[in-house]
């Protein structure tokens, strides 16, 4: 008996201009809604929180100011629905000074080879604080489905490059740091490996790794300890003393809930909730495995618990 082949469909594109007739007006104040500026997140690894459509500098407008929602930076976000030129590229180097921003995105319909050097020469020429992405957007269909965009990445920073590149020019090549973004590298491919629904961002040389949980308030931030041999998982809460004593009058419930007790520090600017594990050698990589499932098991513990709290806080204020 011959088997039935399966029926498949064919992708077809459909013309952007067909769904957003305007840039400003269409795009990007439908990249700016939340379920699409996610879409972005995820393409990129940053975790993106819009602040302004159309934001000024000078006599020129911002597609879209953003800020990375967990450490602030300034997002400039650029939206060209025709082929890159170079009025665009100007206008976004403008803007970078005008609100020292940190994270450049610039989304086209097609860009040309000279554009894609320079935001590659751009990525290759300034330090480990400034990253530029240079991504195509495409709408496809399915037979008669609703158009949907797909995010296509075609100019990233190179961290690894970064690095290295800085510490050079500052004398300050260190094996720490170099091994700080070998394993936030690695701990990406193993939580990416397990199909766990956390969005991460893009892996920087540093002894800490922030992941969001959905609140300007708060968001955890995993850390790598070299000096000590331990690493950490902690609820970090940004100014908000509020929202730290709400949390602390249910302690003892908390500290049940998460199955160990936890430091809890109430700086002056800051204030975290911290669990350790100590560790033999944080250089030796045969041991980081055990440390990626140790972090990825208590960010989904702390996940699940904080966010109750934070939901409930919200519903008395």
């Amino acid at each position: 008996m011959v088997k039935m082949k399966q029926v498949l469909s064919r992708l077809t594109e459909v013309h952007l201009r067909e769904v957003w007739g305007h840039e400003a007006l269409d795009f990007t104040n439908w990249l700016a809604l939340e379920e699409n500026i996610n879409l972005l997140s995820e393409a990129i690894g940053i975790d993106i929180k819009p602040i302004q459509t159309e934001a000024g500098v000078g006599r020129f407008n911002v597609d879209l100011l953003a800020e990375e929602e967990a450490t602030g930076r300034k997002i400039i976000i650029e939206n060209q629905l025709e082929n890159t030129n170079h009025d665009h590229l100007g206008k976004i180097i403008t803007y970078v000074s005008g609100y020292d921003a940190e994270i450049i995105i610039w989304i086209v319909r097609e860009f040309r080879e000279e554009h894609q050097r320079a935001v590659e020469w751009l990525n290759e020429h300034t330090d480990e604080n400034i990253s530029f992405f240079l991504l195509k957007i495409k709408l496809w269909k399915i037979e008669g489905s609703n158009p949907a965009p797909k995010f296509e990445i075609i100019v990233s920073p190179n961290e690894w490059a970064k690095v290295i590149k800085t510490a050079q020019t500052n004398n300050t090549l260190t094996d720490t740091k170099l091994t700080q973004l070998e394993f936030w590298n690695k701990f990406k491919e193993y939580v990416l490996s397990t199909n766990t629904k956390i969005r991460l961002q893009t892996p920087r040389p540093q002894h800490w790794y922030d992941i969001t949980i959905g609140s300007s308030d708060a968001h955890l931030s995993l850390t790598f300890n070299t000096r000590d041999n331990l690493v950490s998982c902690e609820l970090y809460i940004s100014k908000n003393k509020d929202l730290f004593n709400f949390l602390l009058e249910r302690r003892t419930e908390i500290e049940t809930e998460i199955d160990e007790k936890a430091d809890w520090i109430d700086a002056q600017t800051a204030s975290r909730i911290v669990i350790k594990k100590n560790v033999n050698n944080c250089f030796n990589q045969n041991e980081w495995e055990d440390q990626f499932k140790w972090l990825l098991a208590k960010t989904i513990l702390f996940r699940h618990v904080f966010t109750k709290y934070l939901k409930a806080v919200k519903k008395i204020n």
